[in-house]
């Protein structure tokens, strides 16, 4: 028997010249416009920033990343951050395998805020520009990638009767098992369903072990 999947909540909580937004519930395709709206309103209604609370997160994949890293970049150019106040196991596996948590760091006890833009005496630290210009090439390449992991979660869905949970959870093992990222494990799954190159004999059989995991969970 398969779980259906829980409501998106979310609440946001003035606290001072920053906006809370605590959410519990899951973030996909389906909720993402509804998370970005949030996001959006938060960021709007705040004088420095957004703290983000995805303890109570049950699932979390490429969608949500992109709206979060979406509002970063709006913050960045208002002069604002968004913050993560802590991620639940799936919130904390998708900033890990892309190398997004450091993105998203509170603002600074000395006073300079997340961006690195002033410190404490309104100096502009020399490594603010490497930091943006790295924070800019990994949105590029979350949004770029994007759509080719929701192909791939769709083609596992289709062909196996997953869920949207389950499939990125099958993306995610799989590539874990093959010391690979996400997004890579995608290209290569979309490519053979379009007739392309077969997948390799060994990346099959991780695909199946994931996807026998996920199954013998849900029965």
């Amino acid at each position: 028997m398969v779980n259906p999947p829980l409501p998106l909540v979310a609440a946001l909580c003035p606290e001072g010249d920053r906006t809370k937004v605590v959410v519990r519930g899951e973030l996909d395709l389906d909720t993402g416009h509804r998370f970005d709206r949030i996001l959006r309103e938060a960021l709007h209604r705040s004088v420095r920033g957004v703290d983000v609370d995805l303890r109570g997160v049950t699932f979390c994949d490429c969608a949500a990343l992109n709206i979060l890293l979406a509002a970063r970049r709006q913050a960045l150019a208002d002069g604002k951050t968004v913050a993560l106040l802590g991620g639940s196991p799936m919130v904390d596996r998708l900033l890990a395998l892309t190398s997004t948590r450091d993105l998203f760091t509170g603002p600074d006890p000395e006073g300079a805020d997340a961006t690195g833009r002033q410190g404490r005496h309104g100096e502009v630290p020399d490594r603010t520009d490497q930091d943006l210009r790295a924070e800019l090439a990994e949105l590029r390449r979350v949004m770029r990638t994007r759509p080719t992991v929701d192909l791939a979660r769709g083609i596992l869905m289709a062909y196996y009767g997953l869920g949207p949970q389950d499939a990125w959870a099958v993306l995610v093992s799989a590539a874990e098992s093959a010391a690979a990222e996400p997004h890579t494990l995608a290209e290569d799954l979309v490519e053979s369903a379009r007739g392309g190159t077969p997948l390799p004999a060994a990346l099959r059989a991780q695909l199946s072990s994931a996807i026998a995991r996920v199954h013998a969970t849900a029965g």
